[in-house]
């Protein structure tokens, strides 16, 4: 997607610890024609799969999904980080390391809304090392949910989370790749695949 490899050229700042702050982008404010064109791009990737749900984890990979499910025409939703008072019933959960967080994240869906009768794309923010999409692969995998498909805004390739999402046997889409990062500025970001 040229424009979001553009912007990302553009505005990328290279944070200590091998964060990409795009928050200018998808991560803080959202720029709507950039996020639309991402779900439409998403949707023409997915949408022959005929998925009936759209899953993502909040908060960043909420505004790209949403766009997405839009374009299907299909409802999105989201794990939550923290368990809610309002989530009663039993809910399907996930641990899963997160840099940015700083630690390890608890992931919550409720059975409400995942069931064995879901076809589900997931769509995020960001493909690093591919542990909160595998986490979130098994909760699906857990409802009895199909798991059709995987798709992320921004990928760090050199961080082989692709490789460890090959194990689901599910296409893996991605809108940028960031083949280089370093804290000296250096970012080499190519269109995704």
């Amino acid at each position: 997607m040229r424009a979001l490899v553009d912007a990302i050229r553009a505005q990328g700042t290279v944070l200590p610890g091998g964060i990409l702050k795009v928050d200018g982008l998808i991560n803080h404010q959202l720029l709507p024609q950039l996020t639309r064109e991402m779900g439409e791009t998403f949707a023409r990737s997915f949408g022959p799969l005929k998925p009936t749900k759209v899953v993502t984890i909040e908060v960043s990979g909420i505004a790209p999904a949403l766009a997405t499910s839009m374009v299907l025409g299909v409802p999105m939703v989201y794990a939550r980080k923290k368990r809610p008072v309002t989530m009663q019933g039993p809910v399907y959960t996930a641990q899963s390391v997160s840099r940015t967080k700083g630690g390890v994240v608890e992931l919550f869906v409720s059975h409400e809304y995942l069931s064995a009768d879901d076809r589900v794309v997931v769509i995020d923010d960001f493909l690093a090392s591919g542990g909160t999409l595998l986490a979130l692969a098994g909760m699906i995998r857990e409802s009895g949910a199909q798991l059709l498909g995987m798709g992320c805004v921004v990928e760090k390739a050199f961080e082989n989370g692709r490789a460890n999402l090959a194990s689901l046997g599910v296409p893996v889409r991605t809108l940028a790749n960031i083949v280089r990062m370093d804290e000296g500025g250096t970012l080499v970001v190519e269109a995704g695949h």
